[in-house]
């Protein structure tokens, strides 16, 4: 049987890989799509490393190359832990990019090679520890906490569809395996979120088990079409660390960024500590949209470690991380690039 942890993860994999379906992410699911630097085995996609294959279970690249580098490929791991996700997981994701980053020189020879930039977004239900963090910061990993009240939704919609599943697996054979490759397979087909004729062909007996777990992957994925404009924009601020910025409606963001797309946002900070979230919305128009993101969390505790001191950090922060925040969002065949500043004349009003 599989462990409840692990198909919550799964499942908030494939959920992101959906949420970020407009942001020059696109999933690599087979060797087809890259045959030097992925290896199908089986069911399972790895990418070469110097010294080793690496599995990998979301793989995206994106559609831009920043300037001065290469092209960028994520790897996205997902973890929903009770508790917070340790230094382990994060020392293991930094071995991995290091690893995969280092291929190149397995190569002899004259012949030109494309080069990509591997990079590593964890994501965790539930935060990390400090130690995890500690060490991702210096080794630049980003580190995403999802147990802001944005992510609610979506952190329930996988909690109510894990423990169908979970009930549905005792209808497996004690020696049966469970398909997770058919779970996944069937997901990336509902939502669109790789090639179908990549995708490996999966089939598993009819009975029980296949009757409750179809049911339950279309209840899942009928959530999250519910929520179609929900999205989960990418934000690069000048700091060491992403800004996963969630949009309940992207069409709003889009329509204003498209006809201004450098404009003045204004930031705001709800909560304290670990449970702080921050918004962001233009400054000369407060109600055409509304993006929601959390710090990392050790940078909400200098915000809050001085309780007198709390609102002055709260403006350096924004003056000295968040006053230019690039987005890239795909627009037809292309990509898009929007700026949003906050201005240190704004400070007052923000």
């Amino acid at each position: 049987m599989v462990r409840v942890s692990a198909l919550r993860g799964y499942l908030l994999e494939e959920s992101l890989a959906w949420l970020l379906r407009f942001s020059g992410y696109r999933l690599l699911v087979h060797e087809d799509q890259d045959p030097v630097e992925l290896v199908s085995q089986g069911d399972t996609l790895r990418v070469k490393g110097r010294g080793a294959l690496h599995q990998v279970d979301a793989l995206g690249e994106f559609a831009f190359t920043p300037a001065f580098s290469m092209p960028v490929r994520l790897f996205l791991e997902a973890k929903f832990y009770r508790d917070r996700v340790g230094l382990e997981i994060v020392r293991n994701a930094h071995g991995v990019v290091h690893d995969v980053n280092e291929n190149f020189m397995t190569h002899a020879g004259r012949r030109p090679r494309q080069r990509y930039q591997y990079s590593y977004a964890l994501f965790s239900a539930n935060g990390f520890t400090p130690d995890a963090q500690k060490y991702a910061l210096a080794h630049q990993l980003s580190l995403v906490d999802l147990s802001g009240a944005s992510f609610a939704w979506l952190l329930g919609t996988i909690g109510t569809t894990v423990w169908t599943l979970d009930k549905a697996q005792k209808h497996l054979g004690p020696s049966d395996p469970f398909p997770m490759t058919w779970l996944r397979t069937e997901v990336r087909k509902a939502l669109g979120t790789a090639p179908a004729h990549l995708l490996p062909a999966v089939s598993i007996a009819e009975g029980k088990f296949k009757q409750e777990a179809t049911a339950a992957i279309a209840s899942f994925v009928a959530a999250l079409q519910q929520r179609s404009d929900a999205e989960l924009l990418l934000g690069f601020p000048a700091a060491p660390f992403i800004l996963p910025l969630a949009a309940d409606d992207h069409h709003a963001f889009v329509a204003y960024a498209d006809a201004q797309p450098d404009h003045a946002v204004r930031i705001r900070r709800r909560g304290s500590g670990g449970s702080a979230e921050w918004t962001l919305s233009p400054l000369s128009a407060q109600n055409a949209y509304e993006l929601a993101f959390k710090l990392p969390e050790h940078v909400e505790d200098w915000i809050s470690d001085i309780a007198e001191k709390e609102r002055g950090r709260t403006l350096e922060v924004k003056e000295q991380f968040l006053s230019a925040i690039t987005i890239y969002r795909m627009s037809g065949g292309g990509v898009r690039a929007y700026q949003l500043r906050y201005e240190a004349s704004s400070l007052s009003r923000a």
